[in-house]
């Protein structure tokens, strides 16, 4: 009599069947939780707009109202004229144009005619008609860049300059970087920007930039002073050793050559005057280049692009009263809608 074997179930096929279930079951999972945030998102969605639907009549009422009085508004100010002014900072000046700059705003808020008056030396119908100031780093190339960044890496520890790459040093410079910014003046009246020059000018003459000009023309002075005693020196060393020379060459027979029957001169009295021609060319391009760095930075500041005679009106449509008004009427609407809703779940809550 034969005997039947109980056949045994495939572990390995279990065990694969039970891991896709698994996966599956993970996968359905995260599908549904995304489906949930998609739609909690167009809830929130619906929920926000649906104010200005239920009450349609009362949110077209209060956006036609924002925009007549947008529009009187905007009338009643009269065109926005803006002119910008592009200007190089010396000797940290530019700490003192940031500080002005918001200075100047916080006058034109508060209307403080009388000083911006005596700051710009111009009568108040004209510091009346001022609006603003904006200041924005640059313009600057990518050499500009460049320049910048190698400047500051010789500014620097050499054990820092592997830890600060090119693109981290331009993704990390702030207004306060660079040294050229660009100036924007806006104004109700087209013809005031050309007279906004004393105001910066004495922005930029400030204590510090004079105290930063003043250090560096008395160092400039003393290296300057070095450079021409070190090179009278040279001179009076050459004058002294070309006696030497001609006292030597009285007192000694000279040498002919063979065939040609001229002098022949040491070899050492020719490498001496070498070396001090060399010398004194090294001092005298030092000394030029002192003076060309002094002068091309012996002012506060330069204008790279001066304000224009007449300003260009402003047009952009987020500046137009006609336009944030409906903006501001709509969120305020919506706000309000949301602050009763709570208030009165939270009387209703139990």
């Amino acid at each position: 009599m034969s005997e039947k074997l109980p056949q045994q179930p495939d572990n390995e096929e279990v065990d694969l069947g039970q891991l896709f279930n698994a996966i599956g079951r993970v996968f359905e999972k995260f599908f549904a939780f995304i489906g949930r945030i998609f739609k909690g998102i167009f809830s929130a969605i619906i929920y926000t707009i649906k104010p200005l639907i239920v009450y349609f009549k009362f949110v077209a009422v209060g956006l036609l109202i924002a925009i007549i009085l947008g529009f009187i508004l905007d009338k009643k100010s009269g065109p926005m004229y803006a002119s910008k002014m592009i200007v190089e900072a010396h000797f940290d000046s530019k700490y003192e144009l940031v500080s002005s700059i918001d200075y100047f705003n916080a006058l034109i808020k508060s209307n403080n005619i009388a000083e911006l008056s005596e700051i710009f030396e111009l009568d108040s119908a004209y510091t009346s008609k001022l609006k603003g100031f904006e200041l924005d780093a640059g313009p600057v190339t990518q050499n500009d860049l460049f320049v910048e960044y190698d400047t500051y890496l010789k500014s620097i520890d050499t054990s820092l300059v592997d830890q600060l790459e090119y693109e981290e040093y331009v993704s990390n410079r702030d207004l306060l970087s660079g040294s050229i910014y660009t100036i924007t003046a806006k104004a109700n009246k087209q013809d005031i920007f050309l007279k906004l020059d004393e105001g910066f000018r004495k922005t930029f003459e400030n204590d510090f930039s004079k105290r930063q000009k003043r250090i560096r023309d008395t160092l400039a002075d003393i290296e300057r002073l070095t450079l021409t005693t070190e090179l009278s020196r040279l001179d009076s060393i050459q004058k002294t050793y070309l006696e030497v020379l001609m006292n030597e060459s009285k007192k000694k027979d000279l040498s002919f050559g063979i065939n040609t029957g001229l002098p022949l001169q040491e070899e050492n009295s020719i490498t001496k005057e070498y070396d001090l021609f060399l010398k004194e060319q090294e001092i005298r391009r030092n000394l030029n280049y002192l003076n060309k760095k002094v002068a091309e930075k012996d002012t506060y500041f330069d204008i790279v692009s001066p304000f224009d005679k007449l300003g260009v009106e402003d047009k952009k449509l987020h500046t137009r009263y006609y336009v944030i008004f409906p903006i501001l009427a709509i969120l305020l609407f919506i706000l309000g809608f949301m602050v009763i809703r709570v208030f009165k779940f939270i009387k209703d809550y139990e």
